[in-house]
């Protein structure tokens, strides 16, 4: 049998999927969010307004296994917008089918007719299974990442 794999723009009717599969995200990083992020999250990613995030669903044989939120933004390095792949994630039970490198070649090739010049991600260092797909696909580079927690007015 033939898995048939498609990728699309998340849609309204995405909802459950998209709740599970941000779900399984999170449970992988050990973390958890409140509702209303999960609504004010979904919301974002159904907005017209081209700053905002863009999201992807990832079917297979007709059942969303895989998501992808990603944002194109100004660059000062660069004329051409970049674009930052927020969060990939791929249901296990279907890892190995090539899902995860279908996102990221959609999300690129979403961005480059955009204009943007560059798609750029961050992963956890023991993400080892991801690594292994993104040393294929992109050039690790050597920058450290660094949070300030700020106080929201």
């Amino acid at each position: 049998m033939t898995n048939l794999l498609t990728i699309r723009s998340i849609e309204q009717s995405d909802r459950e999927s998209w709740d599970r599969l941000w779900t399984g995200y999170l449970t992988f990083y050990k973390a958890t969010l409140p509702e209303r992020i999960y609504g004010s999250s979904f919301a974002r990613l159904l907005s017209a307004d081209a700053r905002e995030y863009r999201g992807l669903i990832a079917e297979l044989n007709g059942d969303a296994v895989g998501l992808a939120h990603y944002l194109l933004h100004r660059d000062m390095w660069s004329v051409e917008d970049t674009c930052y792949l927020q969060d990939l994630f791929v249901d296990p039970q279907a890892r190995g089918a090539g899902v995860g490198q279908a996102l990221i070649d959609d999300v690129a090739k979403r961005a480059e007719a955009e204009g943007a010049s560059v798609l750029y991600w961050h992963t956890q260092e023991f993400n080892h299974t991801a690594r292994r797909l993104y040393d294929k696909v992109a050039t690790l580079t050597p920058f450290v990442k660094y949070d300030k927690p700020l106080s929201p007015n």
